[in-house]
Formats: structure tokens, sequence, C-alpha cells
């Protein structure tokens, strides 16, 4: 069984992007800067409407995973896609990201893979509206015996909370990773996602997961407080290691005590799309590769600096390079 420095388990959503103005998304009804989830109708319309789509393989984790991989950890994605157009693009996607997508794609009457239609304002700021098809199916009957037990870290997205049976394969998969001497933690993912289960995530977080990553809004969601501060010292008393990224303000780090600051450079984004995703990819790059807590921050800050002078959500140009230059490799 191949042992992995990185699993992550998450929504395979195909990406489609596009740009627009504002009277545009007015015209359309699309809530300016939030994640909306749309059933199938309202996807089909939205995609009509799209000009000049870009197509991306996506999701929040599986964006984490193939940045990760493209900085050279050995890693695998664990999602659902189905076996039409859009499922053999995303598990060839990943597969040529240099990540290992362990399931194969679903075949059968069952929903469609699932797809964000994504429309990029000239401020950088991104409306997406994502019907989940398949990839909120996930169960644990998706997570391969052994992927989990052999991985060295486990990164799980909140967004696949919204089901019992993807909470149901959060916890197998966590305890297998720490039964095996690995680590397992969670991407937040949406102050909304934590609203609808916030018992549930705090339970898994205290009693099944090694560290938390978050932004500044998902933090303080956990705790429904308005004073980051608090909701991290709250969060840093249920769990060894929280992080939590704050756009232009930089990053805060707690671990058993210690707290560590890192600034960024602040600059306009083109697209904010995958921001945070690369942030974590790579901080886990330098939790898996045995750096310390400030460097892997700084490592999260350059990736998730690149990913944002550019349309997208992955990288475009050589990250390794990058770190390289900062030295940081």
């Amino acid at each position: 069984m191949k042992t992995y420095q990185l699993v992550g388990i998450g929504n395979a959503v195909v990406d489609v992007i596009s740009q627009c103005d504002d009277s545009f998304l007015e015209h359309m009804g699309i809530e300016k800067g939030i994640m909306q989830l749309i059933e199938r109708d309202r996807g089909e319309v939205l995609y009509a409407a799209m000009n000049d789509r870009v197509q991306t393989p996506g999701g929040s984790v599986a964006n984490t995973i193939a940045g990760a991989g493209a900085l050279g950890l050995d890693a695998a994605f664990i999602g659902r896609v189905h076996d039409d157009a859009l499922g053999q693009f995303y598990a060839k996607a990943m597969q040529d990201d240099g990540v290992d997508f362990v399931n194969p794609p679903v075949a059968g009457g069952e929903l469609p893979t699932s797809r964000s239609m994504i429309f990029v304002s000239p401020d950088g700021e991104r409306s997406m509206n994502t019907y989940l098809g398949i990839s909120s199916e996930v169960s644990s009957a998706d997570v391969p015996a052994g992927v989990a037990e052999n991985a060295q870290i486990v990164f799980l997205e909140g967004y696949l909370f919204d089901k019992d049976k993807g909470k149901s394969a959060f916890r197998e998969a966590a305890r297998a990773a720490k039964a095996g001497g690995g680590k397992a933690g969670i991407a937040i993912s949406d102050p909304f996602c934590v609203e609808r289960h916030r018992d549930d995530f705090l339970s898994l977080i205290e009693h099944d997961l090694d560290y938390v990553i978050g932004n500044e809004d998902e933090i303080k969601s956990l705790f429904e407080s308005d004073d980051l501060e608090a909701a991290l010292t709250k969060t840093a008393a249920i769990c060894p290691l929280v992080v939590c990224n704050r756009s232009g303000d930089g990053v805060i780090v707690l671990s058993e005590g210690a707290r560590v600051e890192v600034p960024v450079e602040k600059i306009t984004p083109v697209d904010a799309t995958g921001a945070g995703d690369q942030f974590a990819a790579g901080f886990l790059f330098g939790m898996a590769t045995g750096r310390d807590l400030e460097t892997s921050a700084r490592i999260g800050c350059i990736c998730a600096g690149e990913v944002i002078r550019h349309i997208g959500p992955r990288p475009q140009t050589n990250v390794r390079d990058l770190l390289t230059a900062a030295g940081l490799l």
C-alpha cells in the first residue's frame, strides 16, 4: 500500500470561471462575494449565461492537495465524480497535477459531477454558485482501506459536514490516521457551514483532530464570537494547532501555548479564488517536511500570493522557484 505525505477528503467540483461586472450579478440575482448552493436547473441557467468560461478542477481541499502536490508532496485526494465528461475531466486533471485520485469515476444513474459557477468581478471578488451533485455523497465507503491509516497528514473539508455519512467518513479517516501515527485536521470552509453544524464541528475538533485551518470569519463562527482573539483562545483550548489566515492582515498560528504571527505583502488580487486553499497547501507542505510553524506559515503566504495574481484557484507558476528565491527551500 502506498504511503502518502498528505491525503485530502473533500468535494470534487469542476470550477467554471467567468469574468463579469456588478450589473450582471444584479441582473442574474447573484449575491456578490459569497458561496451559494444552487439546484441543478439554476446551474444550467447560470452556465449558459457565462462568457469565455475557464474550466478547472476545483473544490477547496482538492485545490490544497493539488498545490501541495505541485510543491512535491506525495499526495492523494478522495472525492466522488460521475463517469460523465466533467467527471472524466476532473479525474484526469488531478492525475495531471501529480495527485493520486484514488476513486474512479462512478458509473450508473447517480447524480452528475459537481460544478461551481464562479463569477469574478473587476475588484477580484468571487461569487460562487455551486451545484453539489455527486461529490456531496462521500461516505466511509469512499475512503479506501489503508489510505488514511498510512497518511502522514489527513486534511478534511468542512463543506462535507452537511451529510451524516460525510461526518462518519471524517471521523473514521481522522481516527485511522491518528492510529497510524499521522495527524488529522480540517479546513473550516465556510462560516455558514459552522452555523449549521457547530456542536458536531467542535466535537470533531476537540476529540479527533490535531489542527484546524480557517480564516477570521470562520474561526469567529466556531464560538459565535465577534472577537477574534477570544475565538482563537477558545479554539486553541480544544485543539493543539490553530491556524488563522486574515487576508492582507497576515497569519496567526497558535500551538501549545506559543503564538506566531507572519505578515503578508498586501497586493490587489486579480482573482481571490483559492487564496485560502493555497495558503493551506504551503502550510501543510511545511508541516509534512518538518519545518517550524513560522516557516510553514511563510510558505503558505507565498503560495497564496501566487494564486491571487491570476485567474483560477491553482498555481500557474513554479511555486518551488518562488520559495527558493525567498530562501525557504
